[in-house]
């Protein structure tokens, strides 16, 4: 009866709000559930490897081979451990991490310009107020040049989670917080959460772009919407529109949250493309997985032509599968520098 009661947690997180993204439960409740699905999971695969085992030593043997129960308990205590231990990795609050890109054509007035991305926070009940508050306070002690938010900020409406997302508010740089939708953001009233977020100092680029200028130099940051777009009437990435005007020769950063279409932007003269969406896969293993539906790319630094991707593991995770092993969460900072 346990197991089925854990087994069906997507089912609780519908009822309890509506929505199978936004588990409205008390935290303690949403960590207990994820670490015991979590468990039910990893036990699932453990089993799945025993018995593997087992037919294979029956096969070359030709004959039957049991297994003690002690190693059954041992694969349940090393599944807890591991889902205990997967858990805390996904609800900590990560650390900046630095990653330099080097860029052709890049001013000399924007040389060592630095630009923090945070990608997929999934605000909620499981990452709430106190955690985006931790968050946004590192990313302000980051010193960076620039703010990026690559989608996926919430999960739950806008009045589920208008004190959770109060902290963003705080959220400053000298050019700015620039951001743009995830899927996330589709599934819980887009045209609500544009504006709330817009109401918090957030500057969203769905299918545009701003540009940013010291000393006569420019760089262009482009943001699309998202693939999920028009399946709920909205409209969906345009990466033509959201670069109408920019200025010749500047490079260009793009914000797109998924990055299946880096190719497509490499095409169309982007130096840097910065996505989530992938979470890096959460766990060793599952990431290749992951980057089968994602043409190709899961985490990490691309060389998709001339243009650089970096595909974040994300800051946050969303709480209907709140685990991380090998496959740390992260802010990342980005350094520019001319390509010699």
């Amino acid at each position: 009866m346990l197991l089925l009661v854990v087994s069906q947690y997507h089912l609780w997180s519908r009822l309890s709000s509506g929505s199978v993204f936004a588990p409205e439960f008390p935290r303690p409740v949403v960590i207990l559930f994820n670490w015991a699905f979590g468990t039910l999971v990893l036990l699932w695969c453990l089993q799945i490897v025993l018995d593997l085992g087992l037919l294979t030593m029956a096969i070359v043997r030709w004959q039957h081979v049991g297994l003690p129960d002690a190693a059954r308990y041992g694969a349940m205590g090393l599944a807890a451990v591991a889902g205990a231990v997967a858990l805390s990795n996904a609800v900590r609050v990560p650390p900046i991490k630095d990653v330099e890109v080097e860029i052709a054509g890049l001013p000399p007035q924007f040389e060592g310009y630095r630009v923090l991305q945070l990608t997929d926070l999934h605000i909620s009940k499981l990452f709430p107020a106190p955690w985006a508050s931790a968050v946004v306070a590192r990313a302000n002690a980051a010193d960076s040049d620039v703010i990026v938010v690559t989608g996926d900020f919430i999960d739950g409406s806008v009045e589920m989670r208008r004190k959770d997302v109060e902290p963003l508010r705080a959220l400053k740089a000298p050019d700015g917080v620039w951001a743009i939708p995830g899927n996330h953001e589709y599934f819980f009233d887009y045209g609500a959460w544009m504006r709330h977020l817009t109401s918090l100092g957030v500057r969203m680029l769905p299918n545009a772009h701003a540009v940013i200028r010291r000393d006569g130099a420019e760089l262009v940051v482009a943001g699309v919407t998202d693939l999920s777009a028009p399946s709920v009437g909205e409209t969906g990435p345009d990466l033509g529109l959201a670069l109408r005007g920019a200025p010749a020769g500047a490079p260009i950063v793009l914000l797109d949250h998924q990055p299946r279409r880096a190719r497509d932007a490499a095409t169309k003269g982007v130096a840097l493309q910065l996505s989530g969406h992938t979470h890096g896969g959460m766990i060793m293993g599952l990431d290749r997985l992951v980057a089968r539906a994602n043409a190709g790319f899961v985490a990490g630094r691309y060389q998709v032509g001339g243009m650089t991707l970096y595909v974040s593991n994300g800051t946050g995770l969303w709480p209907g599968f709140a685990l991380r092993l090998g496959v740390p969460s992260e802010m990342t900072r980005f350094t520019l520098r001319a390509k010699t």
